[in-house]
């Protein structure tokens, strides 16, 4: 087994042992992180003129955030929801343009989203784990 092989499958085990004992409200901060982490990978593969690897990864971060839109829960969410929604269909389209026109500060500007949202799902971990 190579290092690297072996870097791997560690990181794949300490993943899946994280993902099984985090509760909803961490695993929604999961995937924020996610998406966070493929848009710096992508814009540095945007900056070196990598194109197959920036369009990789900014193709998994617009799954990640179609995996949000998809989980909101309208029932409970009622308007927030509605207003999630919108914003991660938003930010969906703005990743298509960024990888389309190969323009770093729309991922920027995606990437200030998502944080902004992330923090606010953070301050409620109280509300959500009563």
């Amino acid at each position: 087994m190579t290092r690297k092989s072996a870097i791997n499958m560690y990181s794949q085990v300490k993943t899946q042992a994280t993902l099984e004992g985090a509760s909803p409200h961490k695993l929604i901060l999961m995937l924020f992180e996610g998406a966070q982490e493929r848009l710096a990978t992508a814009k540095g593969h945007m900056q070196r003129g990598e194109i197959e690897a920036k369009s990789s990864r900014i193709d998994a971060a617009i799954r990640i955030v179609e995996g949000l839109r998809t989980n909101l829960d309208f029932e409970k969410g009622g308007e927030l929801s509605a207003n999630l929604d919108s914003l991660y269909e938003y930010m969906a389209l703005r990743l298509v343009q960024a990888n389309m026109k190969n323009d770093p500060e729309i991922l920027d500007e995606v990437m200030g989203l998502i944080r902004e949202v992330s923090v606010g799902w953070s301050g409620i971990k109280d509300q959500v784990n009563r």
